[in-house]
């Protein structure tokens, strides 16, 4: 049989007082919802610039994607793991590993 003194009323109001309290401290923190993330509307970013290759870094770019393949043939040929990626101007990154990148831009630049 259920009281009529009111204190089962006590748990749901603190949990809804908490909840109204974590977020005021969020909201007042910065972490609102903006839709956006840091500035970029088109799609999800995950690293903070648009050039970030992550481990990779650019050994060249070129405008023509056979022009990758053949510095990525080139850089295999050499023991040098290499791959391309597409920028959002349409030019051609050949990336390559940190740790090799002078290495690959001197045979790119000796080619």
């Amino acid at each position: 049989m259920a009281t009529s003194d009111g204190w089962y009323l006590i748990g749901p109001l603190i949990a809804v007082g908490l909840v109204g309290f974590l977020g005021a401290v969020f909201w007042r923190m910065g972490l609102q919802p903006t839709g956006a993330v840091d500035g970029c509307t088109d799609g999800l970013a995950i690293f903070g610039e648009q050039e970030d290759y992550g481990l990779l870094s650019p050994a060249a770019v070129t405008d023509e994607p056979k022009t990758a393949d053949e510095i990525r043939r080139l850089l295999s040929d050499a023991g040098i793991r290499a791959t391309s990626a597409t920028r959002r101007d349409g030019r051609v990154c050949v990336l390559v590993f940190a740790e090799e990148v002078e290495e690959a831009r001197r045979l790119v630049g000796s080619a």
